[in-house]
């Protein structure tokens, strides 16, 4: 399974990634002013029009503060909440690692938002026709043999593209060789059940924006046995509703057949 390995000491904040992911989906840009109390961070946050965002933290780091970015976008889940949510399969985890969207059968009822844990799905609320956006790990680049267009073009190999346990063993490797430059934690590597974008980073991921309250357990374990249930509820429902109906149809039948007819004048025939 292929994944993101995202080592943000080695960032240098160039937003060359989101301009990448701009670039190879066709993403237009926002008219955005810069995040207060974030310095240069722009966009404020993932939207529909940017699915990858560089953000800007400045965190203590011995004894001084120092510009720290991390980098959001979906983390592709192993087992993805947003996946098991989905009452149609408009979401599905491909066999390479990429979480993807098919528009024409969306219902639009964001079950995915709701069952994310990241926060990462986003709704296009201005438009007629909306759709969920995301983040899809380009999985055409991927399905062709290439990088994400992200990790194509980072100029300090902050993001490498790779085998998910290839990833792991260099992440630890990182760590075991500078244990007082990283965290001895691999972001994702256990979170949700395990994704398929890690990070490593200096600082408490929470000083990057990653929730640190996500349950080691998949999340789809959670909701998979309620959702599992849905097409024999609707199955039924619909069953259900078929039996009123034509009981209450026979009823009307029966009873205009029962009821006496009058004729012109006002007499039974």
């Amino acid at each position: 399974m292929k994944a993101l390995l995202i080592d943000s000491t080695l960032c240098v904040g160039c937003r060359g990634c989101q301009v990448a992911c701009k670039q190879w989906n066709n993403l237009p840009a926002e008219n955005t002013t810069f995040f207060a109390g974030k310095g240069y961070q722009n966009p404020a946050r993932l939207s529909p029009q940017t699915w990858t965002l560089i953000t800007y933290n400045e965190v203590k780091v011995r004894d001084r503060f120092e510009w720290v970015f991390g980098k959001q976008q979906c983390f592709h889940c192993i087992e993805p909440a947003c996946v098991t949510a989905c009452p149609v399969r408009a979401l599905e985890k491909t066999a390479d690692g990429p979480v993807v969207y098919d528009p024409d059968i969306c219902l639009g009822c964001r079950y995915c938002q709701i069952a994310c844990p990241f926060d990462i799905p986003r709704f296009e609320w201005k438009k007629a026709l909306p759709e969920i956006k995301k983040c899809t790990l380009c999985a055409e680049r991927v399905d062709a043999g290439l990088k994400p267009a992200c990790a194509a073009v980072c100029p300090t190999d902050a993001i490498i593209f790779g085998e998910r346990e290839a990833l792991i063993e260099e992440a630890e490797t990182r760590i075991r060789k500078a244990p007082r430059h990283y965290r001895n934690e691999i972001y994702g590597k256990d979170e949700a059940g395990g994704t398929c974008v890690m990070h490593l980073s200096d600082v408490a991921f929470s000083d990057l924006g990653f929730p640190e309250d996500v349950t080691k357990q998949s999340y789809a374990s959670f909701s998979g046995p309620a959702m599992n249930v849905i097409p024999y509820v609707l199955t039924g429902l619909g069953i259900g509703l078929g039996a009123v109906s034509w009981i209450v149809n026979r009823r009307d039948k029966v009873a205009a057949v029962e009821r006496p007819t009058e004729s012109r004048e006002g007499g039974e025939l």
